[in-house]
């Protein structure tokens, strides 16, 4: 289903425990003061990522996407079921291995809920519809009596415009293909919106394909709460809460124009980054951002869980790359992902290579991605309101104590970020001497350094590393001037065993798992 610049990294090395948060620099930015600077690994939101994600197989057999989708719909489903849109997508694919009871119960499932109260999850209405109210490219239905009736003709009506501007905004400003057109089902060729009560089942709304169109596109129809009463939905007002799960839902039926078998975690990160577009002020994408690389780096950016919320929380790699290139990189992303003969044909992690290619890389887009979100401020437009992120450690150095070495294993498309910070070393003569040592080149390491100055300031340089993946470099490490040292150690690996049946891209076996790397900082005073 669906915080202007700032350069803190905020937290405690004194005792451990979290301290206020530095004053805002006269410009606007918020320098990181060493004594508030958090260089621990421990608490904060990453503690409810694991730190060792195991590859999630996901070998679904037909009876288990039935099985799925059955207990999200009767209002049942577990922590590890996906939302109801992926759930029918499974089940849509799957359904041509079903027979008999099975397949009568898929069909049910995945039927309008105009096709009647055959449901045995009661997903159907159970009166007949009340006419249809629409323009040109939107139908909404509903019911006049039942649970199901909205609370008034004037909600329908919101629910069309709410609809309508959002099909404006991602298919007219945005440039995202319209959804297919479903010829005359729903009584016409618009797309087809119903309201239903699912809030009983803790659902917010739905999108399903339907009919397969051309390769991998499928036109299909959506399902909205009929009232987003906020006694099933008390986070947000019935007007927020339309808004933004129709913009997200709604971007799954584009997505259903390009390939409806798209790798899982970029149909959902990209439909949660369409929220920010739709609906900036609810800011109900914020909720995953215990599970976003941002606060977990060390989980691959591609996993799609089947027991945290990755793949929403991934909506902040898109906000990223769309502060940083305009939104419309995103487009470019499900154009290479589309299915079509026009469009690419490739899995999300290709696409994205070839997006980014004229763009230094991927692996220099992510490394920096991964470097920058320890100052969220500096990489998206609301970063100075998100929470500080946290070193996985650091270091305070001293005169005495003049170096520090840290070592790790890094997932794929994941990082680790490592912090010293200087005490009693005033004057130009300090530096700090950085050594890495990573993977080979060819599993693409890539290792950046920011120096965080006392003024706001940031300097950010690239450690550049020899095909055995090792490199050096040094900064300068002015105790009067320079509030922390972060290194961030990032595995970029985009080799996968494709159709292994996983979680990740191409529904491969990632081939640079767990890499091991170190860095070594040292005070010097050359």
């Amino acid at each position: 289903m669906r915080r202007a610049l700032t350069t803190a990294v905020a937290i405690a090395l004194m005792g451990g425990a979290a301290l206020s948060a530095p004053a805002v620099a006269a410009d606007g930015q918020r320098p990181i003061n060493p004594r508030t600077a958090d260089l621990s690994a421990s608490g904060g939101p990453s503690d409810l990522a694991p730190q060792a994600p195991l590859p999630e197989v996901d070998q679904l057999a037909a009876g288990d996407a039935l099985t799925t989708a059955r207990r999200v719909f009767s209002g049942k489903a577990r922590a590890n079921d996906p939302s109801a849109t992926l759930a029918l997508r499974d089940l849509w694919v799957k359904r041509s291995e079903l027979s008999g009871r099975d397949l009568a119960q898929a069909e049910n499932l995945l039927a309008r809920p105009t096709d009647g109260p055959t449901d045995p999850d009661g997903f159907g209405y159970t009166v007949p519809e009340a006419a249809p109210v629409c323009n040109t490219r939107i139908c909404l239905h509903y019911v006049p009596t039942t649970a199901d009736a909205p609370p008034s003709v004037d909600w329908v009506n919101q629910n069309l415009a709410v609809v309508d501007s959002i099909w404006t905004q991602e298919v007219d400003q945005l440039g995202y293909r319209a959804p297919l057109t479903d010829g005359a089902k729903g009584g016409g060729p618009q797309l087809d919106v119903y309201l239903k009560d699912l809030g009983g089942q803790g659902i917010y709304g739905y999108c399903a394909p339907e009919t397969r169109v051309k390769n991998r596109t499928a036109s299909g129809y959506c399902v909205l709460d009929n009232d987003f009463s906020q006694a099933q939905f008390p986070s947000a007002t019935p007007a927020d809460n339309l808004l933004v799960t129709a913009g997200h839902e709604f971007f799954h039926a584009i997505q259903f124009g390009y390939d409806y078998a798209e790798d899982r975690w970029m149909m959902e990160s990209t439909a949660t980054w369409m929220e920010e577009r739709v609906a900036t002020h609810v800011n109900d994408n914020r909720q995953y951002f215990p599970t976003s690389p941002i606060y977990a780096p060390q989980v691959p950016l591609d996993l799609f869980s089947s027991q945290y919320t990755f793949q929403y929380g991934s909506w902040v790699w898109w906000e990223y790359l769309s502060n940083k290139y305009g939104t419309g990189i995103v487009k470019k992303a499900w154009d290479q992902a589309g299915s079509l003969k026009k469009d690419g044909g490739k899995n999300s992690v290709e696409a994205l290579q070839k997006v980014l290619k004229k763009k230094g890389g991927f692996t220099k887009n992510f490394a920096r991605f991964a470097a920058g979100n320890l100052t969220p401020a500096a990489n998206y437009p609301e970063g100075a309101e998100y929470a500080f992120p946290k070193f996985a450690n650091g270091k305070v150095l001293t005169k005495r104590k003049r170096s520090k070495k840290f070592g790790t294993k890094i997932f794929h498309l994941a990082s680790a970020s490592y912090g010293f910070a200087p005490k009693g070393l005033n004057g130009k003569k300090w530096k700090l001497a950085i050594k890495v040592n990573g993977p080979a080149k060819r599993t693409s390491p890539a290792a950046v350094v920011v120096v965080h100055m006392k003024n706001g300031k940031r300097q950010v340089k690239t450690v550049k590393l020899n095909r055995n993946g090792d490199g050096r470099l040094r900064v300068g490490f002015n105790g009067k001037k320079v509030a922390v040292v972060s290194v961030t150690l990032v595995n970029g690996s985009t080799r996968y065993k494709c159709n292994r049946g996983t979680t990740y891209a191409c529904q491969g076996k990632p081939l640079d798992d767990k890499m091991r790397f170190s860095v070594t900082g040292r005070v010097t005073k050359r």
